[in-house]
């Protein structure tokens, strides 16, 4: 029965960057993922990653702006620390190989994407996902004495002991069938959300819950199952992924008459409000009748404002993408797409080190948490108190309560 240190379940970002940092610590890593790592969904993370790293921009900016775009729902806690450590993490991922893109002065170069209240997204074109994760993959070979790989591995479920602990998995060897029990002193799960529950959806058909069916048949709570983010652009055809860097870039999104309609719904952000925001608009359009295309069951979105050169350096993929699943030319005319489902915004609950209360051994990781940590956080009214500065005139901390929704306009 093969026993580690630390057992990582999945290996896309979140899997491959704690089995890293476990590994550079001296611990013995077993990282089991279901397809080979860099088939991972992460792949699919096209448009970048935010990080206050521009001289003009600083962690608490990037906090407020999560916080604001959670509509004051996200843990604060959580947040400080993601925004805080972001632009190390950004420069560590490109000392170890990152080919993150550069403007013509040599600095990073930085896109805007939506809720932001400047540019800050780091991108390698539109493929920042594949990028990281082949770099990551590299990384851990490295560290092959270390860490042992279990690659196309499917777990089938966690294992207690008779003290409530999380002590391992039982998984399959996805080839031969073969069953096999391993041991763990801690147990992370990195197994992605559960996307292919939706229709449509941006996520591929690995993306089907089992970590968090897993962890909650040995009692761990899950928390905020309800909260499922729509992304504003999918392909109409199949829910394919256009990335939220073409809006970044300067794209339009335009209704069945032509109407720039982002002006009616948050007219100082338009194709940048966030990503509920926009996505209402443009269901709401729909549902009015004022869709595009044969059916009127979409959007159109304009890429062709954005100087050719541009998108053939910064949007490559898509260019390929729109040829490949619309027939469309995405230089020369506007293509249909539509709101598709693309997180899970919930999942395992875990405290802000990414321990799951009440089993102890048991940790959940992903794109939308964090790696572990050996820091105590203050408690979220300290840290409103403390970041109060950061709050528009007029408007109070608003810790833990629940806002009343807004509209399709943002309101």
């Amino acid at each position: 029965m093969p026993s580690h240190d630390v057992l990582i379940i999945g290996a896309g970002l979140a899997g491959q960057r704690a089995a890293l940092a476990a590994a550079q610590a001296g611990a013995s890593v077993a990282i089991i993922s279901k397809v080979h790592p860099v088939r991972s969904h992460s792949v699919a993370a096209a448009g970048g990653i935010n990080a206050a790293v521009s001289v003009d921009d600083d962690w608490r900016s990037h906090a407020y702006d999560t916080v604001k775009g959670s509509d004051f729902l996200g843990d604060q806690d959580a947040i400080e620390v993601m925004c805080s450590e972001a632009p190390k993490e950004v420069l560590h991922l490109e000392h170890i190989g990152v080919t993150f893109h550069r403007n013509d002065s040599g600095q990073l170069d930085l896109r805007a994407f939506g809720g932001a209240s400047v540019k800050r997204t780091a991108y390698v074109a539109d493929i920042t996902g594949q990028a990281i994760l082949h770099v990551l993959y590299e990384q851990l070979m490295k560290h092959h004495e270390t860490v042992d790989r279990y690659e196309e591995w499917f777990v089938t479920s966690l294992i207690k002991d008779d003290s409530g602990a999380c002590v391992g998995v039982v998984a399959r060897d996805i080839r031969t069938g073969r069953m096999e029990t391993f041991a763990a002193k801690s147990t992370i799960l990195a197994s992605g959300g559960a996307g292919q529950a939706f229709k449509p959806t941006t996520n591929g058909l690995i993306c089907t819950g089992d970590g968090i069916a897993q962890a909650y048949e040995i009692g761990a709570p899950l928390m905020d199952m309800e909260m499922i983010q729509y992304h504003p652009t999918t392909l109409v055809e199949n829910g394919f992924l256009i990335t939220e860097g073409a809006r970044g870039e300067g794209a339009h999104l335009l209704n069945g008459d032509g109407e720039r309609f982002m002006e009616k719904y948050a007219p100082n952000k338009m194709e940048l409000a966030s990503r509920d925001v926009v996505s209402r608009a443009e269901q709401t359009e729909i549902n009015e009748g004022r869709g595009a295309g044969p059916n009127k069951e979409g959007i159109y979105l304009d890429i062709t404002v954005v100087p050719k050169k541009r998108t053939l350096e910064a949007l490559r993929e898509i260019v390929n993408i729109g040829k490949d699943f619309a027939g469309v030319d995405i230089t020369e005319e506007p293509i249909l797409i539509r709101p598709g489902q693309h997180y899970i915004m919930g999942g395992v609950k875990t405290d802000v080190d990414g321990q799951a209360p009440g089993i102890p051994g048991l940790y959940a990781a992903g794109r939308g948490r964090l790696r572990l940590r050996a820091r105590r956080q203050p408690p979220r009214r300290e840290l409103a108190a403390r970041h109060a500065h950061l709050r528009p005139p007029g408007r109070r901390a608003r810790c833990g309560a629940r806002p009343a929704r807004r509209d399709a306009r943002g309101r």
